[in-house]
């Protein structure tokens, strides 16, 4: 009975301290809400980039470009392409990666800097292998790279947004602190910006079981009929 009553109680401890969690990011968004505009502008910016880019590319380079596409789709077609776990291991490790970095760039001032060019270089690949499907394949190219890119990215993109702004306002409280006022401790705003890290591992795993197991099978679906013609042609 009494383990019983102690069960129930730390399992009502934990989800308060979720729900505690929750609330804190809710509010984070709503009093933070420039920050997050920014980076979301800073995020666009790199998609537009992206896409100008496929223009700027010479006959040659897209030409090798198509010719990878084209093995890529016979891989895919054929089933040849990574194992799903070695492909499940492979994203996560690179969104871990990615988000370890982001974390500790946002424990220094001088980090910042770069957690933002994070988030402009992954709209500027996003923009670019977007780009490049749609100015090759029109439609069909559309339509793939809606399949491919966009499900795992849908958790993703917004994830290192959050940790972006996390990262600023984190780095802003170690220049009042510290710099400035050097006083006050920030042991309480370091564990929530530790906590914030620690949800969007789970997120991150979410994308990466998408990104490994789903979106191959959603590309299957969606392999442009006529990219063999088109290489062809070429």
């Amino acid at each position: 009975m009494k383990r019983s009553m102690v069960g129930e109680r730390k399992s009502g401890i934990r989800r308060l301290k979720r729900n505690r969690l929750s609330e804190r990011m809710k509010q984070n968004v709503q009093l933070h809400l420039s920050q997050y505009v920014f980076v979301l502008v800073l995020f666009i910016m790199g998609l537009i980039f992206g896409a100008i880019i496929v223009n700027t590319l010479s006959p040659t380079q897209k030409k090798e470009l198509i010719h990878y596409m084209g093995f890529f789709f016979q891989g895919l077609d054929q089933q040849t392409i990574a194992d799903p776990k070695i492909a499940f291991q492979h994203s996560l490790g690179s969104h871990l990666k990615t988000l370890g970095l982001m974390w500790i760039l946002g424990l220094s001032v001088i980090g910042i800097p770069f957690v933002l060019l994070l988030i402009f270089f992954k709209g500027l690949v996003i923009g670019f292998t977007v780009g490049f499907l749609v100015n090759q394949l029109s439609w069909q190219g559309l339509w793939f790279a809606s399949l491919s890119i966009i499900p795992q990215n849908l958790l993703v993109v917004p994830a290192m947004m959050m940790l972006a702004v996390w990262s600023m306002q984190f780095a802003s409280l170690l220049i009042k602190n510290r710099l400035i006022a050097r006083r006050g401790t920030i042991y309480p705003q370091f564990l929530s910006y530790a906590m914030v890290a620690v949800v969007l591992v789970g997120v991150f795993l979410v994308a990466s079981i998408l990104e490994a197991y789903i979106s191959p099978w959603l590309m299957r679906t969606a392999i442009p009929e006529t990219v063999a013609l088109y290489i062809w042609l070429i």
